[in-house]
């Protein structure tokens, strides 16, 4: 491959521009009418797990969620190009991809509501847990991606990560042995514009952060984050290409984070609200409906029944987490190592007696709920 294929283009890809309509490009075709609807269905759901999840934070039932409100295109997107046989590596805002991958949103939600486990079978739906440091995820996903090429499996791996992820050394070592092992994974990057509070011009002065890919001997393409049509094209090609022994790829999806970084944050104390309604009107949702709409692809009978799906998802979402589960303090220490040491045995009786203790001085009985 020449240097030259490996860069990415100067500005990003995209197939329907921001009043519905179509635009032509010369290597990437618009998805099918059929995959569209299927995208649209599910940025209505996503959409609206969104809203759910801010409220459940609200209430009280979840004790953070990170919003991808805005960037529902490139999670939906994500989870559609994958096989069966395929593995998401998801961050901590990427709750939107794990359910739109087949996990039930209410285990999708677990470890945000403060819970031990993951909350799903990550083998069963090929589903890495989500990951909270950035970054760390990448390398699991390049050791996945290489044992499944030793062991000659139909298997790619796509790693997501945000525009943060990418000044971390992890990524760095990622990105390097995918590139010298020749692995087939997808590097996508979402850029929505901040790493918290930090803007991306703060982060690199690389021209893009596509642009990165060639430093490691691997393409790099941009996209626009907020087109699902042009997201589809652009990831579904990177998928094929390292399912065909074309090795590693790094895609950057050009997005923005609308809502704040997580309900702890306050986003007004470093960017203006003008900067953040000028994103709105490239809404990835209203962008889509208007190209089905003007092309007769959906009817106003569809956008009813995807919107009551939606809420039918969301109202089980509600039933599930609000239900209080009364925790086991053992769990713990029962499930750090196979076997139980003794420092954690010591530990666990040590605690025992403290929560011991303390149902004395309440005055509830040892065993009885309160």
């Amino acid at each position: 491959m020449q240097h030259a294929d490996l860069l990415p283009r100067d500005t990003a890809v995209h197939l329907i521009d921001e009043s519905g309509a179509t635009v032509a490009d010369d290597r990437y075709a618009l998805p099918d009418a059929e995959t569209l609807v299927r995208a649209y269905r599910a940025l209505v759901e996503g959409r609206r797990i969104n809203d759910q999840a801010s409220a459940l934070v609200r209430q009280g039932r979840l004790a953070v969620y990170p919003s991808s409100h805005g960037q529902e295109a490139c999670q939906v997107a994500a989870a559609l190009v994958l096989g069966a046989h395929d593995w998401l590596f998801p961050t901590y805002r990427d709750s939107v991809a794990i359910i739109a991958r087949g996990v039930a949103p209410a285990e999708a939600l677990t470890l945000l509501k403060g819970d031990w486990h993951s909350g799903y079978d990550v083998r069963a739906h090929r589903v890495a847990p989500q990951a909270t440091p950035l970054a760390t995820q990448l390398l699991h996903a390049v050791g996945l991606a290489h044992a499944a090429k030793h062991r000659r499996e139909d298997t790619v791996v796509l790693a997501l990560c945000g525009d943060g992820a990418t000044s971390e050394g992890d990524f760095h070592e990622a990105m390097n042995f995918a590139a010298v092992f020749h692995v087939p994974v997808v590097f996508f990057v979402q850029n929505n514009e901040f790493a918290i509070s930090v803007p991306l011009s703060r982060q690199s002065a690389a021209p893009s952060l596509a642009h990165k890919a060639i430093g490691y001997g691997m393409p790099g393409q941009r996209v626009d984050g907020n087109d699902v049509a042009a997201l589809l094209a652009v990831l579904g090609e990177a998928v094929d290409t390292a399912r065909a022994g074309g090795g590693p790829s790094l895609i950057e999806a050009h997005t923005y984070r609308m809502q704040a970084h997580t309900n702890a944050d306050d986003d007004t104390r470093y960017r203006e609200r003008a900067e953040v309604q000028a994103w709105e009107a490239r809404d990835p949702l209203i962008r889509l409906r208007a190209h089905l709409s003007s092309t007769g692809a959906i009817t106003a009978a569809d956008e009813q029944r995807f919107a009551l799906g939606a809420d039918e998802i969301a109202a089980a979402m509600r039933a599930a987490l609000g239900t209080d589960v009364e925790p086991d303090p053992e769990d713990l220490f029962r499930f750090v190592t196979r076997d139980r040491s003794l420092q954690l045995d010591e530990q666990w009786d040590l605690l025992r007696g403290e929560i011991g203790r303390a149902a004395d001085a309440s005055g509830v009985v040892k065993g009885a709920r309160p």
